[in-house]
């Protein structure tokens, strides 16, 4: 279980096949073999630790329903390790477990704040946003500021664009999209009784 408060930015060091490389400082912390750390808001098991770096291995099915795969040595990815009971929870609960891929439609500066807007691209995702709702974008606990028929904008402070891979998208780019745990609850009970689609 995560917050969506990234801890620091990583670097790729490399990626052959399913092994995923990335330098850390923060994230070594407390980090041993079979820890769990959300990079770009995947949950992932540390099969590696040495010289600064963790190591992944990333099953066939992560790098379908995930961004990792678009990964390349020297991107820069948002690190968090998880929550401790009895941890202050800043964002909001992520299990690091990823629902679904967003395109970056438009990042645009205002000032020291930037507007971020991201298509999803599975429609089943869209009940599951709720305006002022939570979501997490590459591992980053965010509030939805406007839902639109095939997007939902966020507004990002100078912090968390400083802080994580947020102030560095791209037009076009794919991210990670987690939706809120409580609404996925919500839809899955309407489901079983038979309220919902």
């Amino acid at each position: 279980m995560f917050t969506g408060i990234v801890e620091e930015m990583g670097r790729v060091a490399s990626r052959a096949g399913s092994r995923l490389v990335l330098e850390a400082r923060v994230a070594l912390e407390g980090t041993e073999l079979g820890s769990s750390v959300a990079v770009n808001g995947v949950c992932l098991t540390v099969v590696g630790r040495e010289d600064g770096r963790l190591a992944f291995d990333v099953g066939p099915e992560t790098f379908a329903v995930s961004a990792l795969g678009d990964l390349d040595p020297g991107d820069h990815v948002n690190l968090e390790r998880p929550l401790r009971l009895g941890d202050f929870v800043g964002g909001h609960l992520v299990q690091g477990h990823v629902d679904g891929v967003g395109l970056v439609v438009d990042l645009t500066r205002q000032a020291e704040t930037a507007r971020l807007t991201i298509e999803w691209r599975d429609q089943a995702l869209a009940p599951l946003l709720i305006p002022q709702g939570s979501v997490a974008v590459d591992g980053v606990s965010l509030t939805v500021a406007q839902l639109n028929a095939r997007d939902f904008e966020i507004m990002i402070i100078p912090h968390t664009l400083a802080a994580t891979t947020l102030g560095g998208l791209r037009k076009g780019q794919r991210v990670n999209l987690e939706m809120d745990m409580i609404g996925k609850y919500v839809q899955r009970i309407l489901q079983v009784r038979g309220d919902a689609p």
